[in-house]
Order: C-alpha cells, then structure tokens, then sequence
C-alpha cells in the first residue's frame, strides 16, 4: 500500500499574485523534504517543480523563476535536494566522494523529486493535468531522468543542462548512474526547453549539443551569451515558454 504524503506548513504570505508557503512534506514516517510552495490566484492553475544545481538551494529557484512563473498563473514548488539548503550535513558531504554514497545520494534525490511532483499534483490548488519540471545544472539531469519515468510530466525545461562531460575517470562509472541520452530519448514526444550559455565551462556547448540532437520533437534550444550562470531574460523566456505549453489542453492548439 502506498503511504500518504503528509505536509507541515512552516509559514505562510501574500506574494504578488498568490500565495508563499514554506512547508515540509514527506511520505507517512519518513524525513521531511524542504520546499517552498509558490500559489497562483487562479486555481486550480499549472504547476512546475524547481530543481536547483549543485551547491545551490530552494530560495534561488523560487527568487529566480518561481516569481516569473506566478506572474504567468504558473505554481511552483521548489525543493532542497539532498546535502542542500536546510538539509546540509558536513558528514554527509565528506562521505559523498565515495562513489557508492554517490549512488545513493542521487537515487535519494530521484526520489524526493517524484515525490514533490506527486505532492503538487495532489493538491486541489493544482492541475495535476498541466505538470512540468524545471532543472538547473544538476536539477536539470534531474529533471530529465524524473521525466523520463513519469507520464505526467507534460513539459520538461533544463537551464544549463546536457549530456554528461566525457572522457573522464568517471565517465563510465557516471553514466551507469544517470544516462541523460537514454533518458531524454523516452520523453516521448513531450515538449523539451534547453536554454543554455555559449561559454559555460561546467556544462559545455558540446555537451547540451549532444542532448538535444538525442531528443525527439518537440524540442527548442536557446542559447545565450552567458556562462553557467544564465541572465534574467533566459529565466524569462524559459517562463513564457511554459505558459504556453501549459495552457489547457482545449486552447493548446499547436503551440510550440
């Protein structure tokens, strides 16, 4: 039997067009996983879940893009993921160079991303119809790999994201792990944004090249004079692009 997924709201505001709650949700028993719940006026609306990179916390996703979202009637709900944010542990990161805590590491964070889409399309806030996920560097071959296992997903944007690095070490070791390849080639037709900078040094233009040549359509890659870090009118764009493949599928049409 499933278990149910309980929530703890930690607080709650108005933000410019809807709601702001910072909660925990986790699975009856277990762990709670940090998130901050962006709320649109409109309901029930399309939600997003926000998958931030390496090193990095929910508040930059939810201050980056969740506000751009909401300003297009978009919820989000933006998570820290394992050894991240509020769930920093200095033992932890220390035993996180061993290749099987790595392992673990990113089976945990597989999981906990499932689990938030699952939690936001529950909610009666939400159109659980109109769901997609959003991953930036290390969230996007997140995002990709979720997506690649979950139906419901109907749009996947991945900022600063593509295939692994090659000829390394641990290239081998890696893609036994996560395969970004074999994942984005089982979206099945669904929507994929890849916005990406010309000069990023830790995920190359080789790298996103060769994700997006292994995708089907529909799939759009915009690049940006910009390193890894993207500007404010990438995250813009990428939001504009979600409202549209988001929209009721009564008034989709053929947008793309």
């Amino acid at each position: 039997m499933a278990k149910r997924i309980r929530q703890r709201v930690r607080a709650e505001r108005a933000t410019p067009g809807g709601r702001r709650v910072e909660l925990k949700f986790s699975r009856e028993g277990e762990p709670g996983i940090p998130a901050l719940l962006l709320l649109s006026e409109s309901a029930p609306a399309p939600g997003a879940v926000l998958l931030h990179g390496y090193s990095s916390r929910k508040e930059h996703m939810a201050q980056a893009l969740g506000g751009e979202l909401l300003r297009h009637g978009i919820a989000s709900l933006a998570i820290d993921l394992p050894l991240h944010g509020s769930r920093a542990d200095p033992l932890q990161a220390q035993s996180a160079r061993n290749p099987l805590a790595i392992a673990r590491h990113w089976r945990q964070a597989l999981d906990d991303a499932a689990l938030a889409l699952g939690y936001l399309g529950a909610r009666k806030e939400i159109d659980s119809t109109r769901l997609a996920l959003v991953g930036y560097s290390l969230g996007s071959f997140l995002a990709i790999a979720v997506a690649a296992d979950e139906p419901r997903v109907h749009a996947v944007v991945l900022a600063a994201g593509g295939d692994l690095p090659t000829g390394t070490p641990l290239s081998a070791l890696a893609r036994a792990i996560a395969d970004p390849i074999r994942a984005v080639r089982r979206l099945a037709g669904r929507p994929l944004l890849m916005v990406n900078g010309r000069r990023d040094p830790t995920v190359r233009p080789d790298q996103a090249e060769r994700l997006f040549a292994a995708a089907a359509e529909p799939q759009t890659i915009s690049w940006w004079d910009a390193g890894h870090v993207l500007p404010a009118a990438a995250t813009a764009e990428a939001a504009r692009w979600l409202a549209v493949q988001l929209q009721p599928s009564d008034t989709r049409g053929g947008a793309s």
